[in-house]
């Protein structure tokens, strides 16, 4: 049964305050032509137009909504992106310095990186957010992720310098046709896109990468910086670090740079605090 609130009404069924029905009294039982009315009849203005049941408040609206909200309509949020890029593209020379054109490169994640999935993420706030294997691979064979502020003009700036750009995703390596061809679409070239194969863990391909193993004919490259909205987009961190001293986050500003991801993440397995 719902909640239900009844409270005095006039004659309209509007709810009306105690000092009305404090006047209304008066005038029933003062001397005059009104005396007639009795008790019984106050009483029954008083119970019988009781407001009908109302149904309790709507419910808040659910979590997954409100990071969309930010993500998708907040000034924050495409100012964050466009000073995280501008940061790192900034180090880019004094950390470029001394190396030869192609022996170095950046490592960025895709999703929520360089690809905004967030008009996919608003089809799953009816469902909680939840995380569809199906929906999401119809997404992804459809290429139409947009770019992410500040995405397309770091990467160019790279290859200004003389370095390479290297997407490694957790997208399933199946996809990593469709995915090249969305980079490209929205203008970011990337020199080697390499997606998951039999693990998450993107640690095996940072070093691949960095061997000169990821790749047939990729070589092997000197990593100055890298860029994603995931603790575990960089070297061998996880979520457990948040609890470590300021020291352990020395890396970020300066060879790391991380973005903001409100909608999913590995920081969903955090107990809440």
């Amino acid at each position: 049964m719902p909640d239900v609130e009844f409270t005095k009404c006039d004659e309209k069924n509007n709810s009306i305050n105690r000092s009305t029905v404090l006047k209304l009294s008066l005038t029933m039982f003062s001397s005059g032509p009104r005396q007639s009315v009795s008790a019984a009849a106050l009483a029954l203005v008083l119970s019988a137009c009781a407001t009908a049941p109302r149904t309790a408040p709507e419910p808040l609206q659910s979590p997954m909504a409100g990071a969309l909200h930010w993500v998708r309509g907040a000034a924050e949020h495409r100012a964050i992106y466009l000073e995280t890029y501008r940061a790192a593209a900034d180090r880019l020379p004094a950390l470029a310095s001394g190396r030869i054109a192609n022996s170095w490169g950046v490592i960025l994640d895709a999703d929520e990186t360089v690809l905004d999935n967030s008009e996919y993420e608003l089809g799953r706030v009816p469902f909680g957010g939840a995380y569809d294997a199906a929906t999401w691979a119809n997404w992804v064979a459809r290429g139409q992720a947009t770019a992410l502020p500040g995405s397309v003009g770091f990467t160019e700036r790279v290859h200004q310098l003389g370095g390479k750009v290297v997407i490694v995703t957790n997208r399933d390596d199946s996809t990593c046709p469709i995915t090249r061809s969305n980079l490209e679409r929205i203008a970011i070239r990337a020199d080697l896109v390499l997606c998951k194969t039999a693990s998450d863990d993107k640690n095996p391909r940072f070093e691949a990468v960095q061997n000169g193993t990821a790749a047939p004919g990729f070589p092997t490259i000197a990593v100055v910086e890298w860029i994603g909205d995931n603790i575990q987009d960089f070297p061998h961190l996880s979520q457990s670090v948040r609890d470590d001293p300021d020291l352990s986050f020395a890396a970020f500003g300066r060879t790391f740079f991380t973005l903001p991801n409100s909608m999913y993440g590995s920081w969903q397995r955090n107990p809440p605090r």
